[in-house]
């Protein structure tokens, strides 16, 4: 505190440290150079401390000159102060003495003082001892002596007994009962407490059982008063459990044993939902006067309410819980998924129906946090309901996404099964057939799982290879159902089921089966948002709000399914591709047809034209109403773009083949000298070559037209600008050589 609160001299601004850092508790020296360092020169450095080290020193002598003649008169000043210190120590030592002998005797006064109030506690303890002994002796002989009196009074007139009477003359001892054990509890350990305890436990006996006793008679002769005051003393001596218990087994257990019979549960068509009716009957018929008293009643009035009761959650509802336990003990058997979820919903309705006979919040709040209700939640086995219910879905989906692509049934709106599979298990985990609130977490990821595993059989189905027959002959070796073209595998798939998984091929797929898959997937994915529709509300019953989650978690789904569709699109469209230019090849016979057959001149198109637009056609118009049309238009363009291309190179080629031909003939006709203009034309009309090149540019144009006869423009068409420019380029010569 001192080094904080010395001032030292001011130095020149253009210092480089700060002179307060000598002044820290935690100055270092190495620290401090190390520091300086960082900004100057360590010469720069020496210069400044020696030139501070200068002003500190002229800043000392300052002081010492300022206070020059205190400290010369410092010594002067301490002259016969050793005398005065003697003089003061002798009475010091006296007083020190006095001091001494005053503690002694105070602190003897206070051990005196301390031990009478010792005794006296031990003696107030001992005294609060007999006094309890005494309260407990007393209240043992006036209640001996009441209920002695109470027992003359019976022998000589039962007349003058009334039930009243006696429900007051049982609160009284009940009243003294409550002080005899608080003052028994408090004396616990007393020889004299063990010799009266005999006494006691005779009281206690005789007042349970007067108790018991009369609020059964209450029970029987339904008299409220007489309840009234055997459930006020229950209260007083803190024995209410005991009276509820009392109530379960004399008044409900009866009624639970004789309505639970499980061969009338199994016997009647809906003997389960009549059992619980007549339990929901017990409440107000047999518990009315008891909840009136208890307050349990709308109709009860305030001031002759007896607290502390909860008859339907402590008596009626553990003796329920028993009694479906032990008599009906098939009710939770999970073997039947069916029977288990209608016998879960019925039981979980009565529930709630009991549940809103309550009185009040508050004893829902106790029915749900009782022992029995737990036992009875537990008693149904929900994962194993789930687990065969998972089997029976996964089953049936895995058998439906099998290699054999089969025909959805009638009515449905998917093309194939193992779609329509798909759908009806996502529909039917939601259906309140099989929806159970406690399942919903699980319902929701099997969804999700059923979504995905469809995801990886289109995925499986994309890289089939596709069956040599084409979708004509495919249609026409297909079942007929509910649509015109149906689905069914050629016989070459057939035989090659029965083969090992490690030798059997990958199963193809006919063109039609794969244009059903492209179609159920997009019909799919619009329908993805529907589900969505039918998960919320259930999600709503259970408290959940959080739907953007689940409606992303579907879109996931959605994108997962999506991703396989330019897989499907690019089959197609390459299997159309094929299909056309099987035929379009055929372009290649063209010189054949013409070379040296002094054949007419062409004037309409050759035939493998119209039979290679008949895949596109026969998609169009086989395909229209299961197909949305800007699919169609994808897979036509898609297709016709590949098949022009090739096309066009098949054109090109004959056409040189054509042009090579005419020149290497006419460099013969030159070798030989001839005059022929035309080597196998008559008459002077056109030349073979030129036939070959009018009849492609008739193909190309009636394959032009036919395009756009279909809806499709040409110029989205590649290649197809280039092979009509290559035709027209072609006839232009042809007839300007006739001409």
């Amino acid at each position: 505190m001192e080094a904080k609160k010395m001032n030292l001299p001011r130095g020149p601004e253009n210092l480089c440290f700060d002179k307060d850092e000598f002044m820290k508790p935690d100055f270092d020296v190495d620290h401090f150079v190390s520091d300086c360092r960082k900004r100057v020169q360590l010469e720069e450095l020496r210069e400044d401390l020696e030139l501070y080290y200068k002003l500190l020193k002229t800043a000392m002598v300052e002081l010492i000159n300022k206070d020059y003649a205190d400290f010369v008169n410092l010594s002067t000043n301490l002259v016969g102060m050793d005398k005065a210190l003697n003089q003061l120590s002798v009475p010091l030592g006296q007083l020190r003495e006095e001091v001494m002998s005053l503690k002694s005797c105070v602190s003897e006064g206070i051990q005196a003082v301390d031990d009478r109030m010792t005794k006296q506690e031990d003696i107030r303890r001992k005294k609060m001892c007999v006094l309890r002994l005494i309260h407990v002796i007393q209240s043992v002989e006036k209640i001996e002596k009441i209920l002695h009196s109470q027992g003359t009074k019976e022998l000589s007139s039962l007349e003058g007994n009334s039930p009243l009477l006696t429900g007051q003359v049982l609160e009284r001892i009940a009243t003294e009962f409550n002080q005899l054990q608080f003052h028994a509890v408090q004396s616990k350990g007393m020889p004299l407490l063990d010799k009266v305890r005999p006494r006691i436990a005779g009281i206690t006996a005789m007042l349970q059982q007067s108790l018991e006793g009369l609020l059964l008679e209450g029970l029987q002769t339904s008299n409220v008063d007489i309840i009234r005051h055997c459930l006020r003393t229950y209260a007083t001596i803190d024995k209410t459990r005991d009276a509820e218990a009392l109530v379960g087994q004399v008044l409900v257990k009866p009624y639970i044993d004789e309505v639970i019979v499980e061969q009338y549960v199994q016997s009647h068509p809906n003997g389960l939902q009549a059992m619980y009716n007549r339990l929901l009957e017990f409440v107000p018929h047999h518990c009315r006067l008891l909840r009136e008293v208890t307050g349990g009643a709308i109709s009860s009035e305030k001031a002759d309410i007896v607290p502390g009761y909860d008859f339907l959650v402590n008596s009626v509802w553990p003796e329920i819980v028993r009694g479906l336990e032990e008599k009906l003990p098939s009710l939770f058997n999970p073997g039947n998924p069916d029977v288990f979820h209608e016998k879960y919903t019925t039981s979980m309705d009565f529930v709630r129906k009991f549940e809103r006979q309550c009185g009040s919040q508050a004893s829902v709040k106790r029915l749900r946090s009782h022992p029995s209700y737990h036992s009875f939640n537990n008693k149904w086995n929900l994962p194993v309901y789930f687990q065969i219910r998972f089997r029976e879905i996964a089953g049936a989906l895995e058998e439906a996404l099998s290699d054999t692509l089969e025909e959805a049934p009638a009515g449905s709106s998917y093309c194939l099964l193992a779609t329509h599979i798909v759908w009806m298990s996502l529909l039917k985990c939601w259906s309140d057939q099989m929806f159970l609130p406690l399942l919903a977490h699980r319902l929701w990821k099997l969804s999700l799982q059923i979504l995905a595993r469809y995801s990886v059989f289109i995925g499986e189905v994309s890289v089939r290879p596709i069956s040599s027959e084409n979708m004509k002959e495919s249609k026409k070796s297909l079942p007929v159902g509910k649509k015109e073209s149906s689905v069914s595998l050629n016989p070459s798939e057939d035989q090659g089921n029965g083969s090992s998984p490690e030798s059997q091929p990958l199963p193809s797929i006919s063109s039609t089966q794969l244009v059903y898959v492209a179609a159920d997937l997009d019909k799919l994915q619009d329908q993805i948002p529907d589900i969505l529709e039918i998960i919320k509300p259930k999600l709503e019953m259970i408290g959940f709000k959080n739907v953007s989650c689940i409606a992303g978690a579907l879109e996931d789904s959605k994108t997962s399914l999506s991703a396989c569709v330019p897989t499907l699109n690019n089959r197609i469209i390459q299997d159309l591709s094929e299909s056309s230019f099987a035929y379009l090849k055929s372009a290649l016979e063209v010189p054949r047809l013409y070379r040296r057959t002094n054949k007419e001149v062409p004037t309409k198109a050759s035939p493998y034209v119209d039979s290679a637009l008949k895949p596109f056609y026969q998609l169009q118009n086989e395909y229209k109403d299961i197909l949305k049309q800007p699919m169609i238009h994808q897979w036509l363009e898609g297709a016709l773009s590949e098949s022009t291309q090739k096309y066009y190179e098949t054109v090109s080629d004959v056409l040189s083949s054509v042009k090579k031909m005419e020149e290497s003939l006419k460099r013969l006709k030159q070798a030989r000298r001839t005059v022929t203009s035309n080597p196998v034309g008559t008459n002077g009309g056109m030349s073979d070559d030129n036939k070959i090149r009018l009849q492609l540019a008739l193909d190309v144009e009636y394959f032009g037209e036919q395009i756009r006869k279909m809806g499709l423009e040409t110029s989205s068409i590649k290649s197809f600008s280039a092979l009509t420019e290559l035709v027209l380029t072609a006839k232009d010569q042809a007839t300007a050589e006739q001409s």
